[in-house]
């Protein structure tokens, strides 16, 4: 059986498959070595979500382990809202959405009716501006694209030739502690 895929990684994975590598060599040692403001702000911005007080609403499901069988994925929703059948990722700043926070939520979303919830309206909720900015249901070329995206992350293989991209690097919470790159972060 193959170990699923965590859905917060595959926004890593897009950014730069060898961040993965790296997140999980400092995973255990001290954040305040590798995170930046941004990944401060973002993960004190989270701590209601992940310890289910940002709500109390009995109408609103917070923290939410999911799973997929059909994708190989498994993670955590933020915040699902069972009578709007509403699907939300909280970020604390979104300047522009990627297409890795696509994918996560498009996971997100397909854990999720698979395991039997209706879900209706999918959408990002940007903390910083109050914001809640929908994005449409994926279809079924969507799906088929996200699965071919996980495929590519269970076969990529980290011995082959990597190619530092410096516009990346320098945005890379690892960057001053990555042995590709002389760049340092703009942090």
């Amino acid at each position: 059986m193959e170990d699923n895929i965590s859905i917060s990684t595959l926004n890593d994975f897009i950014f730069c498959p060898y961040s993965i590598y790296l997140h999980n060599v400092y995973m255990e040692t001290d954040e305040g070595l590798y995170h930046a403001a941004p990944q401060t702000k973002g993960k004190l911005a989270h701590e209601p979500v992940d310890s289910k007080t940002s709500s109390n609403r009995k109408e609103e499901i917070l923290a939410l382990p999911v799973m997929s069988e059909q994708l190989g994925v498994m993670g955590k929703i933020d915040v699902y809202r069972k009578k709007e059948k509403q699907l939300i990722e909280r970020k604390y700043q979104l300047k522009q959405i990627y297409q890795g926070q696509i994918y996560q939520l498009w996971a997100q979303y397909f854990c999720m009716v698979e395991m039997g919830y209706e879900v209706d309206k999918i959408a990002f909720y940007e903390i910083s501006t109050n914001k809640t900015i929908p994005i449409s249901l994926p279809t079924a070329e969507n799906k088929h694209e996200l699965m071919c995206f996980i495929q590519s992350f269970k076969e990529y293989d980290p011995s082959a030739p990597f190619v530092a991209n410096p516009n990346k690097c320098r945005h890379c919470i690892y960057c001053n502690l990555c042995d590709k790159t002389e760049d340092n972060n703009v942090y």
